[in-house]
């Protein structure tokens, strides 16, 4: 016997290495790859929907955030002609009613009422209430 074919005592005969290649039907192998190419498609598809949903999405957020710094915009050049619009004055007494409202119905610490809260909410009372007028 030869000391390159014998390891842990096993006798290793010549010839290809690995498994032996199983006699697979090569008609269901293409029918197996086929339907893997049409589960691909399908997620592929699912996908692309959910992107341009997600765009469209993002999209009209823009659009309304754009619309909401255009009205400010407006606003401010507004004041800085001395006019105030209508909006603003009726937020105005609209949070002197409220302030008046809750100082007497309950007992408000000074410098911490609802309006000095740092929400994330692009509403004119929010942007106004935060001092960024």
């Amino acid at each position: 016997m030869d000391d390159s074919k014998v390891a842990g005592g096993k006798v290793k005969k010549p010839g290809k290495r690995g498994r032996k290649p199983a006699k697979i039907d090569l008609k269901a192998k293409l029918e197996r790859s086929r339907q893997s190419a049409r589960e691909c498609r399908a997620r592929k598809k699912l996908r692309y929907q959910y992107l341009e949903e997600l765009v469209s999405s993002r999209e009209r957020a823009i659009c309304a955030l754009r619309e909401e710094l255009e009205m400010y915009k407006q606003w401010c050049m507004a004041m800085d002609q001395g006019k105030i619009p209508s909006e603003i004055k009726a937020l105005l007494t609209g949070e002197e009613q409220s302030k008046s409202q809750q100082s007497s119905g309950r007992h408000v610490k000074a410098g911490k009422t609802d309006s000095n809260s740092n929400s994330c909410e692009y509403s004119p009372r929010g942007f106004l209430s935060r001092g960024l007028s």
